[in-house]
């Protein structure tokens, strides 16, 4: 009778560690594509897929899509873009059309 319960003990084990190694591999397997995605979408327009060209603006580093044009901007761009011009967005669109 003892056997049994050493083989049943084992067996726990086994799926134990099976499940642990089982959900390491995911989560290898899931990082390992994340990282591939980053490196193959690296210098690649979000909406088009077409390649970035870095250009300066005022002094702030932008990147440019070859295929649509856009612009993209990094986290602080926006923000030094506008404190290089201190009028406001109201003033710039609306004071032209007046004068």
């Amino acid at each position: 009778m003892g056997d049994i319960w050493e083989e049943r003990k084992k067996a726990l084990e086994n799926e134990y560690f099976y499940r642990i190694e089982k959900e390491k591999i995911e989560k290898l397997k899931e990082s390992a594509k994340e990282q591939l995605t980053r490196e193959l979408c690296k210098n690649r327009c979000p909406k088009c897929g077409e390649t970035l060209t870095p250009m300066i603006f005022r002094g702030v580093p932008l990147d440019k899509c070859t295929g649509c044009s856009g612009v993209w901007m990094g986290p602080r761009d926006l923000q030094a873009l506008a404190e290089k011009d201190h009028r406001t967005w109201f003033e710039k669109w609306f004071k032209d059309e007046e004068g």
